[in-house]
């Protein structure tokens, strides 16, 4: 896929949601991060249902010590792996108390040192909550990017490094968003909505689905 292409292809992207986000629900970014650790193999919607029963009163590392790895437990039953998530958890909040003031940090290899956190997360909270231009490299990202030639890999951390560069430097912001949203609401797994698809005619995936 040549550079006039990916351009084109982000252009019409923002042009139909000028402002991407996560569908996380969160005020901070401590309560962003937790969300994200809790969304590992588990859709936003689960996340947003269960946080918002314990963020308002729970919603800082300081509380959520407290309630314990039991208390978590009980509020994300309904997550899927809520055990290893709660003890993540609770185990991050405690090193970002002891060695962080509490505080989220901002470079990805101390959220990478937190238990639970991967390459992924990590992303996801560098962008969405510091403004950091990062690729986190979803399923639907990683489908999307093969699928359509904007940046093939054969695992997620190809993909993440060319999509870095590749995307125009003006749309790599808001990238992993867009690509996020597209794969989860139009060019799904099993059977893409191309006739609903807004760069259809960019992408150049062999096997679209007819009208």
């Amino acid at each position: 896929m040549n550079a006039a292409k990916r351009r084109e292809i982000f252009a019409r992207l923002q042009a139909a949601n000028p402002k991407p986000t996560t569908e996380l629900e969160y005020d901070t970014p401590f309560q962003l991060l937790i969300a994200v650790l809790l969304s590992a193999q588990a859709t936003d919607k689960s996340v947003n249902i269960a946080t918002r029963k314990f963020f308002p009163q729970y919603g800082t590392p300081q509380a959520l010590v407290a309630l314990g790895e039991e208390g978590l437990s009980d509020y994300i039953k309904t997550i899927g792996l809520y055990r290893t998530k709660a003890k993540n958890a609770i185990a991050t909040c405690r090193i970002l108390i002891e060695q962080h003031g509490g505080e989220v940090p901002q470079t990805r290899e101390a959220l990478e040192a937190l238990p639970g956190v991967g390459r992924k997360t990590a992303n996801v909270v560098l962008n969405t909550a510091f403004g950091q231009p990062t690729m986190a490299v979803d399923t639907h990202i990683f489908r999307v990017s093969n699928r359509t030639g904007l940046a093939p890999g054969k695992n997620v951390l190809e993909v993440e490094l060319k999509l870095e560069k590749f995307v125009p430097r003006e749309y790599l912001q808001d990238a992993h968003h867009w690509l996020i949203l597209h794969g989860r609401y139009v060019c799904v797994a099993r059977k893409p909505k191309c006739p609903q698809c807004g760069i259809s005619d960019l992408c150049e995936y062999k096997d679209k689905t007819p009208a």
